[in-house]
């Protein structure tokens, strides 16, 4: 299957941006040898925020570093970048009005500083005070300008998808989507982009870590990890979702594969009923990197049980903490 996003032609899996800028953040020359490292593997779509890290050391500065470093690759790789939310509030929230839409963009476009073109510009929530339209329209005025190729959006209803399209057609849209999460299947929005043809960028389609096959225990977790956070990291969800992770463990090692790499075969192969999928794993290891941007093809009868593991699993705890579950699926 041909997969392209905002009419580039992307890889089959992309690479997420997050933990290379997320504090403590690795030093750039370190960061970016992982991101040449996923470019040479195919990983061509990468994904970042204007807030994975601080106002000074985000995403948009670690692209600018690498493609001062590397500007022939400026050609070869899809932007795909989230904005329009800040972390400085209390609780942390969109800021989609017109005024917040233009300073987020504008903020991207100068730190980027034309190293790079921003193929795909998200809002990273959606702000339910704030009509998607007024959105949409003042994102569009930077499409029609030629400074953005064009947008998506993050953790949208199956509504919010129609409306917004039918402003202007969607680039693309980001979820979340893995063997432990797969509301999309459930709310309409799988069926909408479908229907839409609107490519999905499946993020954390290893569960943040669960299906990585790193964490078996809850002393696997250090104690300042931000996922103790989310609710499925606590204890006692910590514990019994282990123990679904281990189900899918055991279905890797029929197959000779990674656990990850059949954890995200699964999210690739949901291409095949609902258009374009491009799961975005991140990292930030070369070791980490080879095993999840290795492509594999997992047979029909490991798939099937993957199917029924997912349908059956009843993941315990909500995917975010609960000052963010109000711009989930908005």
């Amino acid at each position: 299957m041909s997969l392209s996003v905002a009419g580039k032609k992307a890889g089959p899996i992309g690479f997420g941006l997050l933990g290379l800028s997320r504090p403590p953040a690795i030093p750039y020359d370190q960061a970016i040898k992982v991101m040449k490292a996923a470019l040479n593997h195919g990983a061509n779509l990468w994904n970042g925020a204007e807030f994975y890290g601080t106002p000074t050391e985000n995403s948009l500065h670690l692209l600018n570093h690498y493609f001062t470093t590397y500007p022939e690759d400026a050609a070869k790789v899809i932007i795909t970048l989230k904005g329009a939310f800040t972390m400085s509030m209390s609780p942390p929230g969109p800021q989609t009005n017109t005024a917040g839409i233009r300073q987020s963009i504008d903020n991207c476009l100068a730190i980027l500083d034309d190293k790079v073109f921003l193929d795909v510009f998200l809002p990273a929530r959606i702000d339910p005070d704030v009509p998607i339209e007024e959105t949409v329209t003042a994102i569009v005025e930077y499409i029609k300008a030629g400074k953005i190729g064009g947008y998506g959006l993050s953790e949208c209803s199956a509504q919010s998808i129609r409306r917004a399209h039918a402003i202007h057609p969607l680039s693309m849209i980001e979820i979340e989507l893995s063997l432990f999460a797969t509301e999309i299947f459930s709310n309409d929005v799988a069926d909408v982009c479908a229907e839409l043809h609107i490519p999905i960028i499946a993020y954390s389609p290893l569960a943040r870590g669960f299906l990585a096959g790193g964490i078996k225990k809850a002393e696997d977790l250090p104690q300042d990890d931000i996922r103790r956070r989310f609710p499925r990291f606590q204890d006692g969800a910590l514990e019994a979702n282990i123990k679904l992770a281990e189900k899918v463990r055991e279905v890797a090692e029929r197959t000779g594969f990674t656990m990850a790499q059949v954890a995200i075969a699964w999210v690739r192969r949901q291409g095949g009923r609902l258009g374009t999928v491009i799961p975005i794993p991140g990292c930030t290891t070369l070791g980490r990197l080879e095993d999840n941007m290795r492509v594999v093809e997992v047979g029909e009868e490991e798939l099937k049980v993957l199917d029924g593991l997912s349908e059956r699993m009843r993941v315990v705890g909500e995917r975010y903490p609960e000052a963010f579950l109000k711009y989930t699926y908005v």
